[in-house]
């Protein structure tokens, strides 16, 4: 990879207002990666997670469920750190398009019916950090400063 696409990737004009969003949506992500992934939360892990997933249709279920438990735990924590933001964020982005338009869409827009409120909040403030990068509190501004 050039040095210029990684400063491109990486450079941020976004100030310390993307921090605000990036920790608490990293958090909330890494939450939900790892009860896919590991069980932790009152989570179901790869296989429980797996089975539910074939059972609507993504499938092979296991695969599934670590792809979308990946995209969130280590796509959250690179949220929490600021690495590698905008990766992360179209990352998540395309798993919370998948999420809403897949599990929750048919069940309409609020939370109480397991619709796609929430999911739509989190696509929202993932393709906020794609297009305004992770901001100055962040390592990705240390690697362009590096650089």
């Amino acid at each position: 990879m050039s040095k210029s696409l990684i400063k491109n990737v990486l450079t941020t004009e976004a100030g310390f207002g993307a921090l605000a969003l990036r920790v608490p949506v990293g958090i909330i992500f890494a939450a939900h990666g790892a009860q896919k992934l590991f069980g932790w939360f009152g989570g179901y892990g790869l296989e429980g997670t797996g089975g539910w997933m074939e059972s609507i249709g993504l499938a092979p279920g296991v695969l599934m469920a670590l792809l979308a438990g990946s995209a969130e735990f280590f796509g959250g924590l690179a949220l929490v750190l600021g690495l590698l933001t905008r990766p992360a964020a179209f990352a998540l982005s395309i798993a919370m398009l998948v999420a809403i338009f897949s599990v929750h869409f048919a069940n309409g827009l609020f939370m109480s019916n397991n619709g796609y409120e929430f999911g739509l909040a989190l696509l929202a403030a993932s393709v906020s950090l794609l297009f305004s990068g992770a901001g100055k509190a962040s390592v990705d501004a240390l690697i362009v400063k590096k650089l």
